[in-house]
């Protein structure tokens, strides 16, 4: 089996977590940001990670998503700002799912990861309340992803690679 690991990564939360799961892969394996991919033949799997944006997919993502996973085995990993818990992010979420709609989607995995500063600024000048709120709890999102969250992205990865083996 030939798996890839492809990430887009502004601050580093997904490249840490594309490169946990990648660890975990004991096929043969590549490593490659987003934009170094022309497509995803010869490729048996591919984990297929971003950060969320403005609460949903970014557009490079999507057009990641529609021009090389149709009727591609996928692993999505999304990093954002929000905690786990957080019931708003479910619909965010979702928005994932239906970008890689003709994908073959395995499953997908989120975490939280560490707001970029400049991000917290946007939050914090919203006329939104809901948005300056995120903005205050910006600072608690410092050292995110954490080891827990590193270890989860490692468990996904092994479990992904047992569901496609059976």
């Amino acid at each position: 089996m030939k798996v890839i690991v492809t990430y887009m990564s502004l601050s580093g939360n997904t490249k840490k977590i594309a490169e946990a799961i990648f660890q975990e892969i004991p096929e043969e394996k590549e490593i490659k940001e987003l934009n170094e991919i022309d497509d995803l033949e010869g490729y048996d799997l591919a984990f297929v990670g971003f950060p969320m944006h403005g609460f949903g997919v970014p557009e490079e993502a999507k057009s990641f998503l529609e021009k090389h996973c149709m009727g591609k085995k996928i692993a999505l990993f999304v990093t954002h700002g929000a905690p786990e818990e957080l019931g708003e992010l479910q619909p965010w979420l979702a928005k994932f799912r239906e970008a890689a709609a003709g994908a073959v989607v395995i499953d997908m995995f989120n975490c939280q990861g560490e707001l970029a500063q400049y991000v917290i600024d946007e939050l914090l000048k919203s006329d939104n309340p809901q948005y300056r709120a995120y903005g205050e709890g910006g600072p608690s999102t410092k050292g995110q992803p954490d080891a827990t969250r590193v270890e989860r992205a490692r468990l996904f990865a092994r479990e992904i690679l047992e569901r496609i083996k059976n």
